[in-house]
């Protein structure tokens, strides 16, 4: 009989380790890296753009040099508001660049966090984060993934993580907010960017056509 109890209990005992570990491995961790500019084979999933493609002059490169403290990654390049003499324009106004993560394998799951955090080292001027979620704002039929974005704008040469919430991402429609009340879907996250306007941003950014350069440590999502 003491062997029976003895089994049984070695039997309730490994259920009930079993069942916890099962409630620990749905409750998912605080936070979730996205992307980790840590390496050089971070390029492979970015690919960059610039009003270039329709006639402007803007041009941008992302690289991830080694140095002392370990890589990151670098967007930097040149904004220009004139455009080629003779081109083709297929936009109103030139002066903007930016780098676009390819397609997730299908989609992440954000739904358990709340917050975008990017460690970053600015310029001083002031750069737009997206958000790329499966189209359910556009037409259907239409192949254009929904984007949802918000400033970033970080102190001048120093690092500083930027902590941005869900609920501040603006709905957009090829650079301008829909007015109109929508929610994000962030259980179905696509892709993300970063990029930056020679004109517009928060009061107090650098502003106008030059050099740009945004060093990028990592970039996360957080439940705070």
């Amino acid at each position: 009989m003491s062997r029976f109890r003895g089994m049984l209990q070695a039997s309730l005992n490994a259920t009930k380790k079993a069942l916890t570990w099962n409630v620990e491995d749905l409750v998912p961790p605080t936070e979730r890296f996205i992307f980790n500019f840590n390496s050089k084979d971070e390029l492979k999933k970015w690919h960059l753009y610039s009003d270039s493609e329709y006639g402007g002059l803007s041009s941008a490169s992302l690289e991830v040099p080694d140095n002392e403290n370990g890589p990151t990654g670098i967007f930097s390049g040149n904004l220009s508001l004139d455009f080629i003499e003779g081109a083709k324009l297929k936009i109103n106004r030139s002066g903007f660049c930016g780098m676009r993560s390819k397609k997730f394998d299908g989609y992440i799951d954000l739904d358990p966090y709340d917050t975008i955090a990017l460690k970053v080292k600015g310029d001083g001027r002031c750069y737009i984060s997206t958000i790329y979620t499966e189209n359910w704002v556009n037409s259907p039929g239409q192949e254009e993934d929904n984007s949802w974005q918000a400033f970033v704008f970080v102190p001048k040469d120093n690092w500083y993580i930027a902590k941005i919430p869900l609920a501040l991402y603006l709905p957009t429609w090829r650079g301008n907010v829909i007015d109109a009340e929508m929610e994000m879907n962030p259980s179905r996250v696509v892709g993300m960017s970063l990029s930056v306007n020679a004109e517009g941003g928060l009061p107090g950014a650098r502003t106008g056509a030059g050099d740009f350069k945004l060093e990028i440590d990592w970039i996360k999502a957080l439940r705070t």
